[in-house]
Formats: structure tokens, C-alpha cells, sequence
């Protein structure tokens, strides 16, 4: 490669109108007539809904044939480009977006971040690469190419003796290679900003515009669930985007300072939030009206009459989840060619540790909010229950196990299953015959409670002998209760657990993390409906499902074992919380 390469590359995808795919399937076609049709401009077309032949059929095919650049089959240019340089001999490097946790030898594993040797992208979902000596397919919406390529492990520029630059690795004007590598990367992010501002006008103006037409297919809570806040999103980009253009110096791009732009928006960011978690639910509503072929017709004209490529809608509304994933890994190699004498070195620096907050804030979020289901399921699952739902007050499970309760006034014992969740903690009794089943008998309110630390030996308050024991006070009351662990170590984690739920409490406080009421009571609804059923809900498929449907015979059967929505950072070191609860209670089948 004589110069850096920058690609941004966007989920392709195939849908019933492209004209060739790697599985060498037959189009679908236009033989059917439309009964969905598209206003460009101004109120609905009544007459569009006559039955005049042939009419609707033909704007259809008019458009395919006047715009061929946008009906496109291959889904745009990138790909055969990329194909191109690999065929030329040339190395390219894509960088991992999310991690790609794989048991499948024939596909290769990789963490965000992980640079990636593309040795075939022949196909448009999965692509061929290698790691080191380990080669496979891997998902090619996981990945951005990078945008030096022309260094793609090491950095620079390199020194030479006294520390001072080699001169002989310039580029151009005088710039330093480090200088030329800062270019490239400040060029992506403006372009890859304007892009992306194209692609939420296109959707917000080409989809939403046109579906609020049709009132008889779509209702203003179908729309939200599709399309979620992403006009919020479209309009907080917009001002992004020209707080970004007024820091580029087109003249010098290396010299811009943009670190600031994202230090300003950081919290207008968090936004994304909402979007993320709703993004699964917006798949499963496409998926469900796309079995309906007004609606395939009717999301393919929407597209032809705003000129957009040829990606389907869900890989449209994919791209926000895409962005702020994006953020970190731009600014990780904004940083990685700034020096620490530029004016932009601090300001990017707190940039890229805001936008990792950022990224951990919406992850964190969207795990809280998968967690409220299995919280409702638990509780559906305990007999007797009594008092309001766990989920009015409560959002996590913070710790479980089995502690003996010592009561007053005969100080007797008696052992119980405890579940502490944020702000209370759930006392449960075990059927005698049947130790999976889990009988409610009370509850304790954490916000008004103390935790006190009781040394083994005779306690005062109850005049018994106690070993590994720690006792709950109640501020207000004066009320305290006494707990024994059968081991030192089970005390000790209870007691860290105790903190750690004061610790998410408080961070709630502080983020301003809630669950809407709406939220709470669809997941009671769903956990009431499978616990009626008397069997598990059925397990809902990952929802880049959405983004591979169609495979080449030679790529691998099973799809991707991660979550699409993993954002650029460390995966959480998985729980055993609800494993303990699944051993206990009956949802375990």
C-alpha cells in the first residue's frame, strides 16, 4: 500500500432484494404486487391505494433502474476494494470491535482490540483471518479495517540516537510520520462523523417520515420500538458534528484539537443508553413484521426513494450501536500519534476515559436492565409470596446463600435462604421434602440498617454463644437481627456483600439509573405468563441473528457465541449468583 488506507466499514447485509448472494440463492424478485406505497413528498396518495395494475409495481422498478448505484446487490464498494488489495498482495488489518467468543475450530476467537490479518473477505458476513499462527472465519460486522494501514503493529515514528526523530520516515511537507499517522486518523473521524449524520438523516427522514404516514401499519408504539430515540440521538450529533468541524484545521489536520468536542458531550453520549437496550426489541419487531410482505416492500421502497445503499433497515438501525462503540478505539489511536507536547495530548487523553465511562455506563445498563427478567422469574418462582414485587424497589441480585436467623425472644435458630438485592434483603424458607422449592417469609429494608460486626463468643443482646456471626440494626427502631455463617470465609462475604450493595446503591444515586414502570411490569407480565405455562420462556436469539442470515456452505453452522452488543472493553468476569439461585428454585428445568 503506497498510502493509508481508511475504510469505514457498515454491516452488509442481504434481504429478499439482492440479485446475487454468496449462497448462490435465487433473488425474490418483483413479481408480486405492492400494496404498501411510499409518498415522496406531502400528505398519502389515496389513489396510490387503488387497485390500478401495475402501477405501484412499476415505481418500483423505475427506481431500481434510474438510481443502479443505490440498488446496488454487493451492498457498495468496500468490500470488492478490500478484495482487490488482498489480491494484489498486500496485508490488510482490521482492529476487533467486540470480542468473538467462539468452541467452533473453524472460527476464530479474538477480543476488542485484537488486530486481525484479513485474508479473505470474498464474503460479505464472514470473513477469513489470521492472529498470530491461528486462523478461521469471523464475523465481519465485528470489525473496522484500520486506518494506517501501512503500520499496522508498530509504533511510530522510530528514534534514533540523542531521541531525536529519523528523518529518513517523512512524509510529504515535512510531517513526521507520527504527524501523517495523526492526519489520517483525525480524516476518519470527521468522515466517518459526516457519514454517520448521512445515515440518521436518511433513516430519520427516509423510515420514520414515511411510516408516521401510514397510520394503518404502523402504530406511534410499534415506531418507538423500531426506531427507539434515535431522532434524539440525530439531533445530538448534528451539534456534535459542528463542534467537531470547528476544531478541524483543514489546512493541517494533525494540528486539529479535537479531544474537547467529546469532553463537552460526554453526558448528552449516554444517551446511547436507551438506544442500546432497546435495540435487541427492535430487531424482534422487524423480524416479526418482515414475515409480512407489505412490509418488506414497504422498508425496500422507503430506501429506494431516499437513495440509501443496499443494507436492509435493521443494518441501518445497527449503526448507533456500531458508533459509540467506535468512540474509544478512535480515540485510542488519536492518542497513540499525539505527542505529549500537542496542545490536543490532555484533552484526548480524558477524552478517551470519558468515552470508556461512557461505553461502561451503557454496557453496565444494559445488564441491569437483562438482569430485571431474571429478577421477575425468580420471584414468580417463590410460594407464598407476600408484599410488593421485588423489582418496585430492587434491580439486582448482589448476593445469595444459606445463613442461620437467630430471633428473639427464645433466641432460636433458624436457617433460611437469603437473597440480598439493592436496597433489601429477601428471607426464604426451603420445603422440607422438595429443597428446591422456596417458601417467602420476610423481608428486610437495607437503606435503614447498619451492619455490625460481631466477635465469636457470648453475645449480650441475645446471651448465646455465637461463632461467625455478624448482627443488622436498625437505625430508626432499634431492631437487630442476628445471622451466623457456618464458615469464617461465608461471613466474610457476606460482609463485603453488604458493602458492595451500599457501593451500587450509591453509584444508582449518582448515575441516575431507573427502571421505568413500564419496564418493571412487563417483566412481572412475562415471568407470570412462563410461570403459568409451567415451563421456561423460550430463549430468544441473539440479535445479530439479524445481521447473519445467510451463509457461504464452507462457513461455519453456528453463528457467533457473543452478543453483538459488546462494547470495546474487558469482558465481566462472569457470575455465579444466579447459578446458586437456579440450583435453588423450581425455574431451573
Amino acid at each position: 500500500i503506497t498510502s493509508p488506507v481508511a475504510f469505514d466499514i457498515l454491516p452488509l447485509k442481504l434481504h429478499p432484494f439482492s440479485q446475487s448472494t454468496p449462497t448462490g440463492l435465487d433473488c425474490v424478485g418483483w413479481k408480486r404486487r405492492i400494496s404498501a406505497p411510499v409518498i415522496a413528498d406531502g400528505a398519502l396518495d389515496k389513489t396510490a391505494l387503488a387497485d390500478d395494475v401495475g402501477s405501484e409495481e412499476d415505481l418500483y422498478e423505475d427506481f431500481r433502474s434510474s438510481n443502479h448505484r443505490y440498488g446496488h446487490p454487493g451492498g457498495g464498494g468496500e468490500q470488492l476494494a478490500i478484495n482487490e488489495l488482498i489480491s494484489d498482495g498486500s496485508v490488510v488489518y482490521a482492529e476487533a470491535l467486540w470480542d468473538h467468543v467462539t468452541m467452533d475450530d473453524q472460527e476464530l476467537g479474538f477480543k476488542a482490540g485484537d488486530v486481525i490479518e484479513v485474508m479473505d473477505a470474498t464474503n460479505k458476513e464472514w470473513w477469513w483471518g489470521r492472529i498470530l499462527d491461528s486462523e478461521g472465519w469471523f464475523p465481519a460486522s465485528f470489525v473496522r479495517l484500520r486506518v494506517n494501514q501501512d503500520e499496522p503493529m508498530e509504533d511510530y515514528p522510530l528514534k534514533v540516537e540523542g531521541g531525536k526523530e529519523d528523518d529518513s520516515r517523512r512524509f510529504g511537507m515535512g510531517q513526521t510520520t507520527k504527524d501523517q499517522m495523526r492526519t489520517n486518523v483525525i480524516n476518519e473521524i470527521i468522515s466517518t462523523e459526516r457519514d454517520y449524520i448521512k445515515h440518521l438523516k436518511d433513516i430519520c427522514e427516509g423510515y420514520i417520515k414515511q411510516c408516521r404516514k401510514r397510520a394503518d401499519m404502523f402504530t406511534e408504539e410499534q415506531l418507538k420500538t423500531i426506531f427507539g430515540n434515535i431522532e434524539d440521538i440525530y439531533r445530538c450529533q448534528k451539534k456534535f458534528v459542528k463542534a467537531l468541524e470547528k476544531k478541524f484545521n483543514k489546512d493541517h489536520p494533525h494540528l486539529s484539537e479535537v479531544g474537547s468536542c467529546f469532553l463537552e458531550y460526554q453526558t448528552e453520549f449516554q444517551i446511547y443508553s436507551e438506544y442500546c437496550n432497546n435495540h435487541p426489541n427492535a430487531c424482534m419487531e422487524l423480524s416479526r413484521l418482515t414475515k409480512v410482505n407489505k412490509y418488506v416492500y414497504f422498508f425496500e421502497a422507503c430506501r429506494l426513494l431516499q437513495k440509501m445503499i443496499d443494507i436492509s433497515l435493521d443494518g441501518f438501525l445497527l449503526t448507533p450501536v456500531q458508533k459509540i462503540c467506535k468512540y474509544p478505539l478512535q480515540l485510542a489511536e488519536l492518542l497513540k500519534y499525539t505527542n505529549p507536547q500537542h496542545r490536543d495530548f490532555k484533552d484526548v487523553e480524558a477524552a478517551l476515559n470519558a468515552m470508556k465511562n461512557v461505553a461502561r455506563l451503557i454496557n453496565e445498563r444494559k445488564r441491569r436492565l437483562e438482569n430485571i427478567d431474571k429478577i421477575a422469574q425468580w420471584q414468580s418462582s417463590i410460594e407464598d409470596w407476600e408484599g410488593e414485587d421485588v423489582l418496585v424497589r430492587s434491580s439486582e441480585l448482589i448476593y445469595s446463600g444459606e445463613l442461620a436467623k437467630i430471633s428473639h425472644p427464645q433466641a432460636k435458630s433458624q436457617q433460611r435462604m437469603f437473597f440480598l438485592f439493592d436496597h433489601q434483603l429477601v428471607c426464604c424458607k426451603k420445603d422440607l421434602l422438595r429443597r428446591d422449592i422456596l417458601y417467602y417469609k420476610s423481608r428486610i429494608n437495607m437503606d435503614d440498617m447498619e451492619i455490625l460486626d460481631v466477635e465469636d463468643g457470648k453475645d449480650k443482646d441475645f446471651n448465646i454463644s455465637v461463632k461467625n456471626a455478624f448482627k443488622l440494626h436498625c437505625r430508626d427502631t432499634e431492631e437487630v437481627h442476628l445471622f451466623c455463617a457456618k464458615k469464617p470465609e461465608q461471613k466474610q462475604r457476606w460482609l463485603k456483600a453488604f458493602e458492595n450493595e451500599r457501593r451500587q446503591v450509591q453509584l444508582d444515586q449518582e448515575t441516575g439509573f431507573s427502571i421505568t414502570e413500564v419496564q418493571k411490569k412487563q417483566a412481572m407480565l412475562n415471568a407470570s405468563k412462563q410461570h403459568h405455562a409451567g415451563k421456561p420462556k423460550a430463549v430468544t436469539r441473539p440479535y445479530y441473528d439479524f445481521l447473519m442470515r445467510q451463509k457461504h456452505p464452507t462457513l461455519p453452522t453456528t453463528l457467533p457465541q457473543q452478543q453483538v452488543f459488546m462494547l470495546a472493553e474487558p469482558k465481566r468476569k462472569p457470575s455465579n449468583f444466579w447459578q446458586n439461585i437456579s440450583r435453588l428454585t423450581p425455574f431451573r428445568k
